[in-house]
């Protein structure tokens, strides 16, 4: 089975996936994490300048290699680049910029839905991103859009990355209109989906929710 969670940056999808999938017992998948290790990969070719290297971006994300292992403890979310802990390296505010320009490429959008999809062929998942819905598995079993206020959002990812949260806001803004209107896979929930606002909810209201849902499709 595959649940599939959709949302912009700081609605919790990343969070709610990791836990959804250890109550579960399913592999959690974070779509979001390839393309910024596509990013980083970018960026030290550029020189520090994903620009200079936009010609090969298609190119760089079919050669990399990326993969998830668990923690020590056996907790999910290690992502691995070229065989390589990149975890922390992938979550900083240059990268994660970055990430938001490869991913409106359309050959690295190709390349990295192509590993996706060969991941998730097999087994049960929760896989997390923008386009897992929509463009990845249009067939999932369950499909969830996360959003919250985006006040809120930004709050929660100033709070993630030790930043100024007007400054992560007005980021923030910018990133979902060029999420929300490039050309391809642009951010949006679903046909099918459910949407959950989780604005004052708790990880575990939400994940608890996600799991109901979860359970209902099973059974269908």
């Amino acid at each position: 089975m595959l649940v599939a969670i959709d949302g912009p940056a700081g609605a919790g999808k990343s969070t709610v996936a990791r836990s959804l999938a250890q109550r579960l017992g399913y592999t959690y998948l974070d779509s979001g994490a390839m393309y910024r290790c596509v990013a980083l990969i970018a960026l030290n070719a550029g020189g520090g300048s994903v620009s200079r290297v936009s010609g090969a971006l298609g190119e760089l994300a079919s050669t990399a290699v990326i993969g998830f292992a668990g923690d020590i403890d056996g907790t999910q979310g290690r992502v691995l680049l070229d065989g390589r802990d990149v975890s922390e390296e992938i979550r900083t505010p240059t990268v994660s910029e970055a990430a938001s320009l490869v991913a409106a490429d359309p050959a690295v959008r190709a390349a990295l839905v192509a590993k996706q999809r060969m991941l998730i062929a097999t087994g049960d998942w929760v896989a997390e991103g923008r386009d897992i819905g929509t463009v990845v598995a249009p067939d999932a079993e369950l499909k969830v859009f996360l959003t919250a206020d985006p006040s809120e959002r930004a709050r929660r990812r100033a709070l993630e990355l030790g930043a100024d949260p007007e400054g992560v806001l007005a980021e923030q803004t910018l990133r979902d209109e060029r999420d929300s209107t490039r050309e391809h896979s642009p951010l949006a929930p679903a046909p099918g989906s459910v949407t959950l606002d989780t604005t004052g909810l708790s990880v575990e209201q939400v994940v608890d929710r996600i799991a109901g849902l979860s359970t209902a499709a099973s059974r269908s």
